[in-house]
């Protein structure tokens, strides 16, 4: 039996964005799951095939100088950059909330944590509801692309 599929699902963007409120130390990974992730507890770059040392993530944390802005506007354009990882990488990636401790930087300078507890995986509805608050912002963003393609 998979250990991770007694994993907490959280539901709705607000809450996630109550646990990064009141927590630090968090990051989403996206992939195919802790049961996975867990057994090797390290990444490898794409472009070079070099292993690093922990698990690429994004933090979650809301940095000091995002002020007093909305945590779920923060939350949202977090979950929102990697959202395109499902279509481009593997149909199996998903999002999963994790605290762990960051060990370093990979080549894209995101953090590779270690000591990761998972949290729980976050339902597709809570990406949709990112999706909207993102579109809904005055500037235009995008999810992060590697391959060219317009969305």
């Amino acid at each position: 039996m998979d250990p991770t599929a007694a994993m907490p699902v959280f539901t709705t963007l607000d809450a996630v964005t109550d646990l990064v409120a009141g927590r630090c130390s968090l990051y989403v990974r996206w992939s195919r799951g802790p049961s996975v992730d867990l057994q090797r507890a390290s990444s490898m770059d794409d472009l070079t095939g070099v292993q690093m040392p922990g698990l690429s993530a994004s933090p979650l944390d809301v940095e000091e100088w995002w002020g007093d802005r909305p945590t779920r506007v923060w939350v949202a354009r977090r979950l929102y950059d990697y959202s395109h990882l499902p279509r481009v990488k593997d149909s199996r990636t998903r999002p999963w909330l994790l605290r762990g401790q960051e060990m370093g930087r990979g080549p894209d300078n995101e953090p590779l944590v270690r000591a990761v507890r998972p949290l729980g995986w976050i339902h597709d509805r809570v990406i949709a509801e990112a999706d909207a608050v993102i579109t809904r912002q005055p500037g235009r963003w995008g999810p992060i692309r590697r391959d060219g393609s317009a969305l």
